[in-house]
């Protein structure tokens, strides 16, 4: 099944390793091999993680406060967001 990113959320993970990488040299760096992990790890079984608003689900992050959240169609998984878990949950359920 493919997995698309949609804009929003590829700013979301922009904008994560960005303030990451000002933090520490390759820190952001780390961030983007978890993203990339987690969604290989959603593209292998996207069905693991819960459903937590209108058919939208949520992969947490290892090592990284952030979610990132996502729908199932019927041939391809679409990523809405990538957000930090301390963010108002308004933000991120618009784009569901």
């Amino acid at each position: 099944m493919q997995v698309l990113v949609r804009p929003a959320a590829a700013a979301d993970i922009d904008d994560a390793f960005l303030w990451y990488e000002q933090q520490r040299a390759g820190l952001g760096a780390d961030f983007l091999r978890t993203v990339d992990s987690a969604l290989a790890a959603i593209q292998s079984n996207p069905q693991l993680h819960a459903v937590i608003h209108r058919n939208a689900r949520r992969a947490l992050l290892r090592r990284f406060p952030y979610g990132i959240y996502y729908r199932i169609y019927p041939e391809s998984i679409i990523i809405v967001a990538c957000m930090h878990g301390r963010r108002d949950p308004k933000r991120w359920q618009s784009r569901a």
